[in-house]
């Protein structure tokens, strides 16, 4: 630990684009009650990054500042070492390799409270411990609320992303036969994550009338619900738990209002996911991952003074799975 109290880490002063981004020195923070310092070995940077620093839809802003951020420091996701303990933290002590979701973990340095943490697993790097967090937990959470069972036919759309990655290893590893959708040059990471089907969006329409689910995870685009209910069986379910589109002020939430409303009227469950940052389900991940059930798509690492480049790139559309940011 630097003596001097410093740290690098990437910031932004202001919502914006990738060109407001930089790597600054600032304080380094201080763990309070039932939080652990953690140094950061590595970070995990997904679409949910480009939302925080765009601070679109606008409704993060109610959450995360107003008229700028709260926090500068980019990063939730973290794999790193706890340094310093908190009051009344007992789960974890100096020294201990964690995981999990932390505050501006794109840092030599970043707090984590103690229920947002895990052991890391002891087969993952810390680049693949790193990128579990946010979107391991979403995709688990969506099978659950969508009480996916053995055999049952799933579809997840955007599979080679960063939740739809690890929604695609857990479908397989709870017993279903999985679909993921995804772009062409995408196809063969879908099938080599365990897809059982893959659907070239490009080419080919999910919601096609002929192929129909017990099990929908949207996670991409912008599908309306006529669609989802089209790809389901009569009694199937759709958990809305992600995608992009529908307006700056609200994004895509208005959908996943507008299924909740709908879902007591029609014979199919019509759902939406708000994922919670919890330990006991990163425990879950880490006896799948341990399991050798669950591994990490890591697209590449990058430095910290690579981020803004990176986020480019993610809002591009050139990025599979998740990219994981490390600090040395």
């Amino acid at each position: 630990m630097r003596v001097d109290g410093k740290m690098q880490a990437v910031v932004r002063d202001s919502y914006g684009s990738a060109d407001g981004v930089r790597v600054a020195e600032i304080a380094r923070p201080a763990p309070g009650a039932g939080e652990v310092l953690v140094q950061v070995e590595a970070a995990g940077l997904d679409r949910g990054v480009w939302h925080l620093m765009t601070g679109k839809p606008y409704l993060l802003r109610l959450v995360f500042g107003l008229r700028r951020p709260k926090n500068p420091v980019l990063g939730a996701d973290l794999a790193g070492r706890v340094v310093e303990v908190g009051a009344g933290v007992t789960a974890f002590s100096e020294g201990d390799e964690v995981f999990g979701i932390g505050t501006g973990s794109f840092a030599e340095y970043a707090v984590a409270r103690a229920d947002k943490l895990a052991l890391k697993p002891l087969d993952l790097s810390f680049p693949q411990a790193a990128v579990v967090g946010i979107s391991g937990l979403t995709a688990l959470q969506a099978l659950d609320l969508g009480r996916v069972e053995a055999g049952q036919q799933v579809l997840i759309t955007g599979a080679s992303g960063g939740v739809g990655s690890f929604a695609v290893q857990l479908a397989k590893a709870l017993g279903a036969e999985v679909t993921g959708t995804a772009s062409t040059a995408k196809l063969a990471l879908v099938q080599s994550l365990g897809a059982d089907h893959v659907v070239d969006y490009t080419q080919e329409d999910f919601a096609d009338g002929v192929h129909r689910y017990d099990l929908i995870i949207d996670l991409a685009g912008n599908p309306t619900l006529s669609r989802l209910r089209r790809a389901l069986t009569k009694t199937g379910t759709a958990v809305i738990a992600g995608g992009e589109g529908g307006g700056a002020v609200a994004g895509g939430i208005d959908r996943q209002l507008r299924a909740r409303l709908l879902s007591p009227f029609v014979g199919q469950r019509l759902t939406s996911l708000l994922s919670q940052e919890k330990a006991a389900d990163l425990e879950r991940l880490k006896e799948f991952i341990e399991a050798g059930r669950l591994t990490s798509s890591i697209d590449s690492v990058v430095k910290l003074a690579e981020v803004p480049q990176a986020v480019r790139d993610l809002e591009a559309g050139l990025i599979s799975g998740k990219l994981a940011v490390t600090t040395s």
